[in-house]
């Protein structure tokens, strides 16, 4: 893939994953970054469970990827320290 499509994979799964978890996002810059990492988590996920995207092409890419990113935002909102009321 070239960088472009890698852009447009991790903002589309940064922005799904965010609303997913209930939060507000992390802007452009880092909802392409948590979608990117994502990316990078879930295909090693995939692989190490031995499953397949349950679709092919660009919108099975987009998939593994939006797993990944909210798989990586439940562990950032876990090390988050919580905040005192």
């Amino acid at each position: 893939m070239d960088v472009l499509t890698w852009i447009i994979v991790g903002l589309v799964a940064g922005v799904l994953a965010s609303f997913v978890m209930g939060g507000i996002g992390y802007g452009l810059i880092g909802d392409i970054i948590v979608g990117i990492v994502g990316a990078v988590l879930g295909g090693w996920l995939f692989s190490a469970l031995g499953v397949a995207a349950p679709f092919g092409g660009l919108a099975g890419v987009i998939f593994v990827a939006f797993i990944g990113a909210v798989v990586l935002l439940v562990i950032l909102r876990a090390l988050r320290p919580r905040r005192a009321n």
